[in-house]
């Protein structure tokens, strides 16, 4: 197929756009692509027209928009014929233009090309997915995080624009309603049998006096609020003469339909300008340009703590972290530091955005714009993380308060957070994102304030959400996505696990859909499923689940990474183990015995021994140690894990982990040779190894627990 220049199909799109009665086809689009439909309750399959080929995404209908206003608006009603003709040709056009801008990276894929040169590291292949790339944020994020975003500027609004932030957003509900209202009585007024001349716009329109009854604001301050979004009337969006050039229907959606009347043809749209639009105009304030740039990484920094607060609480989630050599040489701060167990997440904030001029495509500028908004605080956040691995450094938070931290750290999750929509983010960081990692300090997660909103959303216990950043972390460089939603909907759906034979699993934008039904249940109270069925409730009333929550509230590092460990297996093998833990406290309950058993699993291979006994405590920890260490030895395994129970209750009495490198030990060799043979696969359940954890032993014998030790130095 032959593919035009873009600057040709969009010269023909522009002209199109100004055609006589264009606006009602532009209100199709918008009536057609952004309205949702739902009976009793919202079910995923209500939003994947959201998802289909042919819809017009936003940024798309947000072009035609910008087109349109380039000349007067012209309302005459077209014909049905001139209203379809219109509607197949912009679809054939904006299908046109996105062949125009997959283009450039399409042609890398070419025989004989060199392929030495990774295409998506290059502005001009990068303009596809910054456009058509998924959006950042849901509508309801940002109708709820604007008023925390600009409260610290309210006085600066008030005096420069005569309304508050809270009004704005109250105004921006009241208009949504009114919409969603006329809309639904417009529909209903059409029969295209009847009528073929028929017409969505009326059900986009609106004056200043019904927002104001309906929202309760003052009529004075509804019209100044309408006034600062609305396109002024003398401005014909001149600046918009290519795809990526500055579209002013971005920053004022509200279009004037007569001295009266306003349009409003994407909510959306209203609620990211009242987001994004405040901070540019205090930007042209050089007096007041310091204060909000202060004002705005101060609310990035409050909300990804109050985020993690929210899973982890108060007491684990620490504020402005500086972090000294052990001279007291001041290394670096941390943004935001949670510590659980041995695991930390250290999260470092930036207000930086993508410019028009990287949109376009230059080079340098991308980079320079992903270097200032994400590789810098990824830079500082790695090298925070080391710092708490290696030990040596002091800690002190904001308040000047030393945090203690455990002698050694199992993982440290780095985190960038960005605070506005940054285009194809994820897919970015894939491609741009410099780091170095291991197995404690993990690869750092670049996202955005709304996607660590619905993660902590969604995974509101910390072993959940720090198996879902272990997870990502290990399988991030397999993963192709265009934004973190779309995984973090396959995680709470399969569990993000990724065998070893695949190299590369790209993940579509639909999947998202069961995390997009979720939220939409949960924040704008629609009625429906508020949890996707999957990992947050398989374990629903077994004994694995309570396991888990024992094992969280007491954020003990040594039993964190069992828990951990439980989160990553299959819903099968958690189903055998609650069966085997249920089996194993009720023998012990009847018969008052000891019982035990040890399951198989995990890739790298792993294992848990359960023992449920009434032994003196020293005595059952010896055992229990011995037993696990052995098991180790025999599975040759590099980690195991073990757990003394309390038969009465199946409460935790004790937690143990190992984690050391196998090596052959003949001792070992002797002492695991009297063990029952391993079950049959993986996830499997032996039990009564009694037996073998008994060895009989010589003072000076090595320690059947591994240590390396003598038995009279070590267990004895």
């Amino acid at each position: 197929m032959t593919v035009r220049d873009e600057s040709e199909v969009f010269a023909e799109l522009a002209e199109l756009c100004t055609s006589s009665g264009y606006i009602h086809v532009i209100a199709y689009f918008c009536g057609r692509d952004n309205f949702i439909r739902y009976g009793d309750q919202i079910l995923k399959e209500d939003l994947e027209h959201q998802y289909s080929e042919g819809r017009l995404v936003r940024t798309e209908i947000s072009t035609l928009i910008g087109l349109l206003v380039r000349q007067p608006i012209d309302f005459t009603m077209p014909s049905a014929e001139q209203r379809n003709a219109a509607i197949e040709r912009t679809q054939e056009l904006m299908l046109e233009l996105h062949h125009a801008l997959t283009k450039p990276w399409m042609e890398s894929f070419k025989p004989g090309v060199n392929r030495s040169v990774d295409p998506f590291t290059q502005g001009a292949s990068l303009r596809e997915p910054i456009f058509y790339g998924g959006e950042s944020a849901y509508l309801f994020q940002y109708r709820e995080f604007v008023e925390p975003k600009y409260q610290a500027d309210d006085a600066w609004l008030e005096s420069t624009k005569g309304f508050r932030i809270g009004q704005a957003r109250i105004v921006a509900n009241a208009i949504g309603a009114i919409v969603n209202e006329r809309q639904l009585a417009v529909r209903k007024t059409i029969d295209p049998k009847k009528n073929p001349e028929w017409s969505l716009l009326p059900g986009f329109e609106f004056n200043a006096t019904e927002v104001a009854e309906r929202s309760g604001v003052e009529l004075a301050a509804v019209e100044r609020i309408l006034d600062a979004f609305a396109l002024p009337a003398d401005d014909s969006n001149e600046r918009f003469t290519a795809l990526n050039e500055f579209n002013a229907t971005n920053a004022t959606p509200l279009l004037r339909k007569d001295k009266a009347t306003f349009l409003l043809l994407q909510h959306y749209s209203l609620v990211e300008a009242i987001y994004e639009t405040p901070f540019f105009w205090m930007l042209t304030d050089r007096a007041y340009k310091a204060t909000a740039l202060t004002h705005r990484g101060t609310f990035t920094e409050d909300f990804s703590a109050e985020c993690l607060t929210k899973v982890f609480g108060k007491a684990r989630v620490y504020r402005n972290v500086d972090v000294y050599r052990s001279k007291g040489e001041k290394l670096s701060e941390i943004d935001v530091l949670v510590l659980f167990g041995d695991r930390a997440i250290v999260v470092q904030n930036k207000s930086k955005r993508l410019t028009i001029e990287a949109r376009k495509g230059n080079d340098l500028q991308l980079q320079d714009d992903f270097k200032k908004a994400v590789q810098d605080a990824a830079d500082q956040a790695m090298l925070c993380a080391e710092a708490l691995v290696s030990g040596g450094h002091r800690l002190v938070d904001g308040n000047g308060t030393e945090v203690a931290l455990v002698e050694t750290f199992r993982e440290v999750f780095p985190m960038c957070v960005v605070s506005d929509h940054y285009p194809a983010l994820a897919f970015q960081a894939r491609h741009f994102l410099k780091f170095r990692s291991d197995d404690t300090v993990r690869p750092p997660l670049v996202t955005d304030i709304f996607a660590l909103d619905a993660m902590t959303e969604m995974l509101q216990s910390p072993l959940h959400l720090l198996n879902y950043l272990h997870a990502r972390a290990r399988f991030g460089g397999k993963l192709l996505v265009s934004h973190e939603l779309t995984t973090l909907s396959f995680h709470l759906k399969e569990n993000l696990w990724l065998g070893g034979e695949y190299d590369m699993v790209t993940l579509g934008d639909d999947i998202a859909l069961d995390l997009d039904t979720a939220m939409m249940a949960r924040r704008e109270g629609l009625p429906g499923a508020k949890t996707p069925e999957g990992i947050l409730t398989r374990l629903n009333g077994t004994a694995a689940g309570r396991l888990i929550a024992e094992i969280e509230a007491s954020a003990d590092p040594s039993t964190t990474s069992l828990g951990l460990w439980l989160l990553s297996l299959n819903e099968g093998t958690l189903r055998t183990i609650s069966k085997g833990l249920d089996q194993l406290v009720s023998e012990a309950r009847r018969d008052g015995q000891n019982h035990d058993m040890t399951v198989v699993a995990g890739d790298p291979s792993s294992g848990l021994t359960v023992h449920c006994n009434h032994g003196d405590q020293t005595e059952a920890t010896r055992k229990l140690l011995a037993h696990c260490n052995l098991r180790k030895y025999s599975q040759k395994a590099d980690s195991w894990f073990g757990l003394l129970l309390n038969p009465q209750d199946g409460t935790v009495r004790l937690g143990l982990s190992a984690f050391y490198p196998w090596e052959p030990n003949p001792e070992m060799e002797k002492l695991a040779a009297a063990l029952p043979p391993p079950p049959p696969r993986p996830g499997s359940i032996f039990s009564k190894p009694a037996p073998a954890v008994k060895p009989k032993v010589g003072r000076n014998e090595p320690c059947p627990c591994g240590s390396g030790r003598k038995f009279k130095k070590c267990c004895l």
